[in-house]
């Protein structure tokens, strides 16, 4: 995503809004292993709020785009 700097003289220059992006360890009850995933902060957030195998099947399961 990107979007302006604006300073006080109200100069605006052009940045990027980067999302935060994190390496984490995961263990899998139902494989019986540790996952490596980059995800995002939220994404870890969301993870420790549902678990790992319903996360895993939200993001993987189709969008409905309507």
């Amino acid at each position: 995503m990107v979007g302006n700097n604006v300073s006080h003289s109200n100069r605006r220059t052009k940045r990027k809004f980067n999302p935060n992006l994190k390496t984490k360890r995961f263990w899998c009850e139902a494989e019986n292993r540790w996952i490596t995933l980059k995800v995002t902060a939220a994404g870890i957030k969301t993870i420790n709020k549902k678990g790992l195998a319903a996360a895993l099947k939200e993001a993987k399961a189709p969008k409905n785009i309507y």
